[in-house]
């Protein structure tokens, strides 16, 4: 197991691309890989990682929770952990599949805004990083941050924090343009911030390499990222929208369909690709 907790962010600056589905799928790979796993959910209020789980209705139940995700961007941070010795414990919920989760609260809807009234570049993006740093790693093998699917101070503190980045996309070409974004702005980040944040594995959903078009698709992809593109791909499967309407994952079926264990082994396939390259290999 890696000597301190390896980070990995999904982040596109695109909504519905399955960063969520992506975060969830790789997050109980590894867990059953035997790695102890956190993921974390700064995608938005609406809470699409503790849906994935079935545990909306409980952090709906539970929306006064205090401490919350967004209480650990806040300066006074250190103060209140030190006052609430399981403040980190009640930020977080098991979420019956292995991976531990910090939810996510309505509360991050004024956190951009929050962020952003700090001067300083170094100290507004810092803040994910130290609480994680200081509070969390030492916890975990491995986290897993789910970001907003737009650029902001949110997801900046989330790349960060992760320093690696793995980019679910949806074969097309707008998509295809999006990824190309996303290399463009690390490398901006890289050069205006002093920041190295790489480019780790860049994930196709629901792409049929038997199809033409799908061939296509993943051609231009080995073609444009012949060091990230992901070992396997993931496949078109009902069983996933299934699935989470269920409150679970791919994973927990048990009869899945023909595509939805092709699903689940290409998680599996790149879930331990994704240790190599951060790092955390045998």
């Amino acid at each position: 197991m890696p000597d301190s907790a390896l980070r990995a962010a999904t982040f596109l600056d695109k909504g519905g691309v399955g960063k969520t589905t992506a975060t969830a799928h790789l997050g109980v790979a590894l867990d059953r890989h035997g790695y102890d796993v956190l993921l974390l959910d700064l995608a938005g209020k609406q809470g699409d990682l503790a849906k994935h789980f079935g545990l909306w209705k409980e952090v709906q139940d539970d929306d006064d929770r205090w401490p919350n995700i967004t209480t650990v961007f806040q300066e006074e941070w250190e103060t209140i952990s030190k006052k609430l010795p399981n403040a980190v414990e009640d930020l977080t919920l098991p979420t019956g599949e292995g991976p531990d989760l910090i939810p996510a609260h309505e509360s991050l809807d004024g956190l951009d805004a929050i962020l952003g009234n700090i001067d300083e570049a170094a100290e507004r993006y810092s803040r994910l990083d130290a609480f994680l740093t200081g509070y969390v790693e030492e916890d975990y093998d491995v986290i897993l941050l789910d970001l907003p699917g737009s650029t902001s101070n949110i997801a900046y503190n989330g790349l960060w924090a992760a320093g690696s980045v793995v980019a679910p996309v949806r074969p097309g070409p707008f998509e295809a343009e999006q990824a190309a974004q996303l290399r463009r702005d690390l490398e901006t980040i890289r050069t205006e911030q002093g920041v190295d944040i790489e480019l780790e594995m860049v994930l196709l959903n629901e792409v049929d390499e038997r199809t033409k078009a799908g061939k296509a698709y993943l051609d231009e992809f080995e073609t444009e990222y012949p060091d990230a593109l992901a070992p396997t791909q993931i496949p078109s499967s009902q069983d996933v929208q299934n699935a989470q309407m269920n409150g679970e994952t791919l994973f927990q079926l048990e009869r899945p369909s023909k595509t939805a264990q092709r699903a689940v082994d290409a998680y599996e396939t790149d879930a331990k690709e994704l240790i190599e390259r951060l790092g955390g290999g045998e």
